[in-house]
């Protein structure tokens, strides 16, 4: 995908070819393992299912978007149920599930209920952090009514596993005049408070929905302030940041710190500045579409430390 033209044309009428090309940016989800401390990818969900792991795993599931319905996309409980199953088919059953967000579209009690009930069948604890789509009940009460129950402020938190420390933050109640999405001055200094009582060596991961750092700010997919975030952070031998929101798989690492994006169980979103704005692909055929869906699993060994990444597609 060198050509800027054809990724164009593709996001206005996608050929399979261009379809194809981009589909390792697209997909349902997250498959993550440790190892020495520092997280590392494994392949797609397929590739997953060969590999072993002498710890724990867990999955990332992010933007199932329940009540969405456009274009092809009319079923994303049945592909949020596909999800699930390829939860299930792991050979190495997860410690949990994290989800990074938007569960709901439009932050109805119906479909909270739907995705909860297709989420549960993956007979995982899930530990959530909210989406803005989660957010747009008047007063904002649904989501941390349901999910936040001994959180912080809008949603933060906190917890240990296998010798991982996991951060849950909050990003989209607040936002910044140029349209990037904030922390916040509170939960920023939580956050410190919180670390004060990590060791360098222990493994950090974060999951949050908006991305921590700045992918396009044209279209918020950024959070203003995460600077001082990441400072924070910065004397810790392994840090995995986890995010959803674009629906697209974006990674990099700076440092001690590993930034990864997941797909969503719903539909893709364009690549960013490759369309006139962000939202829905409108125009993939209905028979393709597990091609930009899908979930990441990741695991971690102890005598590693190291976190290892796996997006798995639908199809």
């Amino acid at each position: 995908m060198n050509d800027h033209h054809d990724i164009d044309a593709g996001l206005r009428n996608p050929s399979r070819r261009v379809a194809l090309a981009c589909a390792g940016w697209m997909g349902t989800g997250m498959v993550w393992t440790m190892v020495a401390g520092v997280p590392r990818t494994l392949g797609l969900i397929g590739e997953a299912e060969a590999t072993t792991t002498d710890e724990f795993s867990f999955v990332q599931m992010s933007d199932n978007h329940i009540g969405f319905k456009a274009g092809p996309y009319h079923d994303v409980a049945g592909t949020l149920q596909e999800a699930i199953g390829k939860v299930q088919a792991l050979p190495q059953k997860p410690a949990f599930m994290l989800h990074t967000g938007d569960i709901s579209h439009l932050a109805k009690v119906e479909e909270f209920d739907i995705a909860d009930r297709i989420n549960a069948t993956a007979g995982l604890p899930i530990h959530h952090v909210p989406g803005e789509h989660d957010m747009l009940d008047p007063g904002k009460t649904l989501y941390l009514s349901r999910y936040g129950k001994g959180t912080k402020g809008d949603g933060w938190y906190s917890f240990n596993d296998h010798g991982v420390h996991f951060i849950g933050l909050s990003n989209v109640l607040h936002s910044a005049p140029d349209g990037q999405w904030l922390l916040g001055s509170d939960q920023i200094a939580w956050l410190a408070d919180d670390l004060r009582a990590v060791s360098p060596s222990t493994p950090i991961v974060i999951f949050a929905h908006i991305p921590l750092w700045t992918i396009y700010a044209r279209w918020g997919w950024g959070t203003g302030d995460s600077a001082a975030a990441l400072a924070l952070l910065r004397p810790y031998g392994s840090v995995t940041l986890l995010n959803g929101h674009i629906h697209q798989i974006v990674q990099k690492v700076e440092g001690n710190i590993k930034f990864h994006t997941a797909r969503s169980t719903a539909f893709p979103q364009p690549i960013a500045g490759t369309a006139p704005h962000e939202g829905p692909i409108l125009t993939i055929p209905t028979g393709e579409i597990g091609e930009y869906l899908g979930i990441t699993n990741a695991s971690m060994t102890h005598t590693s430390g190291t976190l290892a990444v796996t997006d798995i597609a639908l199809s």
